[in-house]
């Protein structure tokens, strides 16, 4: 929470984490303080979105190659992925980190992810939870 003030008056803006898409662009670097949740960190989404053909549809797989679902639109598979990951963490199923450690670790904190600004996340979720 931040406090700003004129003349004796008092007011405070919150300040709220938010998603921040990782890039490969020379000279870019990760905001300070944010976290990386993708693959390779412990809160990285182990449902992916596999293209099957140049022209769809896409696959939805867990992390072991285990086939779920499939959609013709990237968007949906993503949403899949991304449901079935709030899914794990809802439930505290083994493997996924436990709601209270999302919120100890995360809480008041930016996420970065490779995901695109305007596609669903599994950022979102750990942000909902992290600061709901």
């Amino acid at each position: 929470m931040l406090w700003l003030g004129i003349s004796g008056v008092r007011w405070w803006v919150a300040i709220v984490p938010e998603r921040i898409q990782r890039k490969r662009t020379k000279g870019w670097r990760m905001p300070a303080g944010a976290v990386y949740v993708g693959r390779g960190s412990g809160w990285g989404n182990p449902y992916r979105v596999i293209l099957v053909r140049a022209s769809g549809p896409f696959d939805v797989v867990r992390g072991d190659g285990v086939f779920l679902a499939q959609s013709t639109g990237i968007e949906t598979a993503r949403t899949i992925a991304v449901e079935r990951y709030r899914h794990a963490l809802e439930q505290c199923w083994k493997g996924y980190p436990a709601p209270s450690k999302i919120r100890a670790e995360l809480a008041g904190r930016d996420l970065a992810c490779w995901c695109p600004l305007d596609q669903p996340c599994h950022a979102d979720v750990l942000l909902e939870l992290a600061n709901g």
